[in-house]
């Protein structure tokens, strides 16, 4: 399984490392340029209340047709915008919302994300 992943303030790369402890999936780090050759999912934040970071932007313009699922980080703070980037991007790609989580997400967070994720391999 191929999770790739977002940061900026490190919260999602927070997320990921409670995952890795839980799972030996492959997690890759978005990078400029990157080009997938294998399907996964994304997990990102959402930024400036509610938008998609310029990043993941980036990502998903290269690499739509690999991207099976989103989940996305944010901050209840910021009420209807809360995790509004896997919203905008799962409506873009026409791929499920697996997780919306708040910050770094609880590890009942991370076994949601799991459970979700799982049913892709049946």
């Amino acid at each position: 399984m191929w999770i790739y992943y977002d940061t900026k303030t490190g919260n999602v790369q927070r997320f990921v490392e409670k995952l890795r402890e839980l799972r030996e999936w492959k997690l890759e780090k978005i990078s400029p340029g990157l080009h997938i050759r294998q399907p996964g999912h994304l997990i990102t934040f959402t930024t400036r209340f509610g938008e998609v970071p310029e990043s993941t932007i980036a990502f998903v313009e290269g690499n739509a047709s690999y991207i099976k699922s989103v989940s996305s980080s944010g901050n209840r703070n910021w009420g209807r915008n809360f995790a509004l980037a896997a919203d905008k991007i799962s409506v873009q790609l026409g791929v499920p919302v697996a997780l919306k989580f708040e910050l770094s997400g609880t590890n009942k967070d991370v076994n949601t994300f799991i459970q979700e994720i799982e049913q892709f391999i049946i």
